[in-house]
């Protein structure tokens, strides 16, 4: 094998060794990796505010406002605001680049490595904002540039999760994980005070101040990342063990000859090793529909794993938090009784930055699974509340529908705390969780683009659902009964497909997804390693059998009820 002729590839079946203890080294790099998460919040954040900016209305619509006064010229200020395809359109556009940046990126990652990539994600993202700031009037100009702009977006959205989980200790992988939504929701909140700062200004910098500020964490990122080592289990991939070793060493803080080093190294390769006789290569078509292979009823399949996968991303996004961050300022303006709709907007994101630090603690502590399930729950509770008192108390044409109002953005408020303290983090963890080395970037990347696919289609539909200009349905709060029914399809598909993957090292969720079914899960404890599997420890007595199709004979369940 390349570059693996310098030392000697055998691990131990001693479970307590085949990860180094969890360094300071390894939460620094981990944390900082997780800054990627900037891009995708604060992109998320600024479009919201700069949608309702009176100066960029103005460039777009023939309204006029009077910046004097703080208000539009002979119109009612409810129905001063872009058109809904203009809406849906610019927010939406974005998205369908990350959908393709992010299916792109699989494959680049595996061809020249997960920090590349990342790094060159930043270098589309910013070529993509400099179009837009260069816009005045332009739509073209500026949706080009979102487009530009989201295929890098969508680079760094899907490799930072790989990244991380390829180089997080297990023990605090998913607070590690979880980290990259804290950083989504501290972009955000950057993002919302940019633009809060900027929305009354009567120039061009009311819009590119907002949008000039994302080269400073592409500079940083880009920057960073060239300093910090590659993904040990991309060059086992291919088979630079010494490379391998020499970066994994850096991560776990050890001496490149350390036993821990050489221990974990082995189970990374036997897990490979196993796992390529289980998905043998071909070629670059069937190295995709390697993703696609297998029994749906099979938790183990890879097409299984691609369910979970982008199924998970998918019901995030249907739990209509992106609603509130897209399109919460125009929303809240719609509602004719808040006076401040950028404010509002403003405490509704800083809820989502101080609810998700609670997630590092509750999914290693609770698992993935049993947050999911309970923040679905959660939201659901909230989604319904809020919309039946939009349609009784908090109608429009109630004249004393202000305590109901403020009901109303309580009840969001606290679904938001729900969806950053469960749905947030875990669906991100479990995604960098779930693949084997073979198909892990392909499926990462898959998952990723089933995020901003169905970003993108609330992003065009959701205009026309809740605006007030022709052609829309003009929902209202009527909408959360949409996002709550959603989110009951979210807690049955956490129910019967998501298995708990907490404290376990990525090669031991391969065998645990062989051997239980979800709701099982829980209850699963490993007793041997890849390494004994494969034959590949230092104290081996007898080697394996193996059965016809030349396949290690695999050992008995492992699961103890809990």
């Amino acid at each position: 094998m390349p570059g693996g002729g310098v030392m000697a590839i055998e691990g131990t079946a001693d479970l307590t060794r085949i990860e180094a203890p969890v360094t300071l080294k390894a939460y620094l790099i981990c944390a900082f990796a997780a800054f990627g998460g900037i891009f995708f919040g604060y992109d998320t954040g600024w479009m919201s505010g700069v949608l309702a900016t009176p100066y960029f209305i103005q460039l777009y619509t023939p309204f006029k406002y009077d910046f004097v006064n703080g208000a539009p010229i002979n119109m009612d200020p409810k129905d001063f605001g872009l058109a809904s395809s203009d809406k849906s359109l610019m927010t939406s556009i974005l998205s369908c680049g990350t959908f393709f940046g992010a299916l792109l990126s699989g494959d680049v990652a595996d061809f020249i490595g997960r920090r590349p990539t990342i790094i060159m994600g930043c270098a589309i993202f910013s070529v993509g904002c400099i179009l837009e700031i260069a816009s005045t009037n332009q739509e073209a100009l500026f949706v080009i540039g979102r487009l530009v702009a989201g295929l890098g977006v969508g680079f760094i959205s899907a490799i930072i999760i790989l990244y991380m989980s390829e180089i997080s200790p297990r023990k605090v992988r998913g607070a590690l994980v979880s980290g990259y939504q804290f950083c989504i929701t501290i972009g955000i909140l950057l993002a919302n005070c940019v633009v809060y700062a900027s929305q009354g200004r009567n120039d061009t910098g009311s819009y590119r101040i907002p949008i000039g500020v994302q080269f400073v964490w592409a500079i940083i990122l880009a920057v960073g990342l060239f300093i910090l080592p590659e993904s040990p289990r991309y060059h086992v991939k291919k088979g630079e063990l010494e490379r391998a070793a020499r970066d994994l060493a850096y991560v776990r803080g050890q001496p490149v000859d350390s036993d821990y080093i050489r221990d974990e190294l082995a189970e990374i390769v036997a897990n490979h090793e196993y796992e390529m006789q289980m998905i043998p290569q071909t070629s670059y078509i069937g190295s995709w529909m390697a993703c696609f292979k297998g029994s749906i009823t099979r938790p183990n399949s890879n097409l299984r794993r691609t369910l979970l996968g982008a199924g998970l991303q998918a019901m995030q996004q249907l739990t209509g938090i992106n609603f509130i961050f897209y399109f919460g300022t125009t929303f809240f303006q719609q509602l004719g009784t808040i006076k401040n709709p950028f404010l509002i907007s403003l405490v509704t994101t800083l809820v989502n930055v101080l609810s998700t630090p609670i997630s590092f603690w509750t999914v290693e502590k609770y698992g993935r699974r049993l947050i999911l399930i309970t923040g679905a729950i959660g939201m659901i509770v909230c989604q319904f509340i809020t919309a039946i008192i939009g349609v009784t108390a908090g109608r429009e044409d109630n004249p004393n529908n202000g305590p109901a109002t403020s009901a109303m953005i309580a009840m969001i408020c606290i679904y938001i705390f729900w969806f950053a303290t469960t749905w947030g983090p875990a669906g991100w963890v479990i995604v960098g969780e779930c693949f084997p080395l073979p198909i892990r970037a392909r499926g990462v990347a898959i998952s990723t683009a089933s995020n901003w696919f169905w970003n993108c289609i609330i992003a065009v539909i959701t205009p026309y659902m809740v605006g007030n200009s022709a052609g829309s349905a003009n929902l209202g709060p009527k909408v959360f009964f949409i996002w709550g029914s959603c989110c009951c399809l979210s807690l049955a598909f956490t129910y019967f497909l998501t298995p708990e993957m907490k404290g376990l090292t990525l090669e031991q969720v391969d065998k645990m997804l062989e051997e239980v079914s979800p709701r099982k899960s829980a209850g699963w404890v490993p007793t041997t390693t890849f390494a004994a599997e494969m034959g590949r420890t230092h104290d081996d007595k007898a080697p394996l059998t193996e059965h016809p199709a030349g396949v290690p004979e695999t050992y008995q369940p492992h699961y103890q009820s809990a």
